[in-house]
């Protein structure tokens, strides 16, 4: 079962972590490197191993936060894209 207080907790922390400099994003599973920008059509497996070694997370609970986080960073993105 899904604990979706602590998967909002890891997504949040996520989120914190990720920085976008002259459109290109910086995140914490990728670090010291920019991540490609959306549209993302897979789960990145620097992402997958992230969540497990610092969170603790199986692949039911991965996919959740990546579903919000990469939902989040695209919307984000497409609105920096319309100003």
């Amino acid at each position: 079962m899904l604990d979706n207080k602590f998967l909002n907790k890891v997504y949040n922390q996520i989120m914190s972590e990720t920085k976008i400099i002259n459109d290109k994003v910086y995140t914490p599973f990728f670090p010291l490197s920019s991540f490609p920008p959306p549209p993302y059509s897979f789960l990145p497996s620097s992402f997958l191993f992230h969540c497990k070694e610092v969170y603790c997370l199986n692949e039911q609970e991965i996919e959740y936060v990546w579903e919000k986080y990469k939902k989040e960073l695209t919307d984000i993105i497409n609105e920096k894209e319309l100003c």
